[in-house]
């Protein structure tokens, strides 16, 4: 029974697959998932603005080359017409020696690596919690499915045997249109879970990029740890500073900052020690006679700017109001992330006190189909109240695999809202499977 309910919940191929735990899925999802993989070249090339803004306090060198013919016409002291071939050369060097925006860029750029590192944290995060998340979102709907086709069964069975009761005139029609009645629903429903089924399994497809394995199950009767601390506002405060898209607003804030800075250093002189050398041959074209010359310079080169037609004060405006907008961005993100750990921490704490009633609401399920299956044996109850509490203890076992589902999801969601989630935590939640 168990083996064909397996085939109906995973498709004809599911005895070839091979079982696999959550860090086995995760681990999948590491070198297949698209979004981490975009995230982890987001990295790479965030890493590279901290050589391109020391690129600006460095030398700079350029060659540059020349070739032509020349032609010229000319009428005094006699009229003549010649041309002649000039080529040449320079090189010429740019050593910055003041110039404020590229110091202020150069840490704009230990920022921007930071920024990157900390987005490519919190996409590493984001794949535990979406990994979680849609493992145990397929785990449930098999279990939803496991159940319809149990009450389904069962509906079955009691369909046969009011048929066969009602033959020898011990139920009336009603039990029987009542058994055919739960029969139908439980076939329609089964329908459904299957597509629910085959939804969530593909959920599970886009993350790891290839078929779902056979998912390894929570044991039974597992003990989910409550949250430490046993505090909701403590939880919120660590999210307040630990958080990752916190973090990441924090340091955006002071690249803000920087801009602003960089901005009003608009309107400060600016210094380079410069430095040249070239040659520049021709042939005389009047005598015949070749001509060369060779040049070379150094010295400093200041620049002052005066007016850039409003240009600067604009930008200084501008970066102004982008701070002011990064800084009442952050306090948003913040009190998002607290918003967010109060609500894992009571997900957490609410689902542990569901997962008690559901254990206890089975014990009390399965006393009761008991009770009605010897009531219906002996005649005093009818094929309803069987059915009733077939139904209910099938409803009521899938719903104890929920609140456990819910509540390690909401766990995982807990330690990303204060930004501590790691792949140890996944190690935690796998060893609460079967293996």
């Amino acid at each position: 029974m168990r083996l064909a309910l397996l085939l109906m919940a995973f498709g004809p191929g599911a005895v070839l697959a091979q079982s696999s735990d959550l860090l086995g899925v995760y681990r999948d999802a590491l070198s297949s998932d698209p979004v981490f993989s975009s995230a982890r070249y987001a990295l790479e090339a965030g890493r590279e603005k901290l050589p391109q803004a020391r690129a600006g306090l460095l030398p700079s060198i350029n060659a540059s080359a020349n070739s032509g013919y020349n032609n010229v016409d000319a009428s005094q002291p006699t009229a003549r017409t010649y041309g002649y071939n000039s080529n040449g050369y320079s090189l010429n060097l740019s050593q910055p020696l003041f110039r404020w925006q590229n110091w202020v860029a150069v840490k704009q750029g230990e920022l921007q690596v930071r920024l990157a590192e900390s987005q490519f944290a919190s996409a590493q995060m984001d794949l535990m919690q979406r990994v979680t998340q849609a493992y145990f979102d397929l785990l449930n709907a098999q279990d939803v499915l496991n159940s319809v086709q149990q009450l389904r069964a069962a509906a079955n069975e009691q369909l046969e045997l009011s048929k066969k009761s009602f033959e020898v005139g011990t139920v009336t029609v009603t039990d029987v249109n009542d058994a055919q009645s739960r029969y139908d629903i439980a076939s329609a429903q089964e329908i459904a879970a299957q597509n629910d089924v085959n939804v969530k399994r593909e959920a599970l497809r886009v993350l790891t990029g290839k078929e779902p394995p056979v998912l390894a199950r929570l044991r039974q009767g597992v003990t989910l740890a409550a949250p430490a601390p046993a505090d909701a506002e403590a939880w919120a405060q660590a999210a307040f500073t630990g958080n990752v898209s916190v973090a990441s607003q924090q340091i955006n804030r002071e690249i803000a900052a920087r801009s602003l800075e960089s901005a009003r250093a608009g309107h400060l002189p600016t210094i380079d020690a410069v430095g040249s050398v070239g040659r520049n041959h021709a042939t005389n074209g009047s005598s015949g006679l070749p001509t060369e010359t060779r040049t070379w310079m150094v010295g400093v080169q200041a620049t002052l700017p005066l007016f850039q037609g409003g240009a600067t004060q604009s930008k200084v405006r501008e970066a102004a109001a982008l701070e002011s907008k990064a800084i009442d961005d952050l306090e948003n993100v913040r009190r998002g992330a607290g918003q967010s750990a109060r609500q894992a921490y009571l997900g957490v704490t609410s689902g542990i006190a569901q997962v008690r009633g559901y254990e206890a609401a089975v014990r009390s399920s399965m006393s009761a189909l008991e009770s009605n299956r010897l009531g219906y044996e002996v005649g005093v109850k009818i094929n309803k109240d069987v059915l009733d509490a077939q139904s209910q203890l099938a409803t009521t076992r899938q719903q104890l695999a929920k609140a456990r589902y819910d509540t390690l999801i909401a766990q995982v969601k807990l330690k990303l809202a204060v930004g501590t989630l790691s792949e140890r935590d996944l190690e935690e939640i796998n060893a609460l499977l079967e293996h």
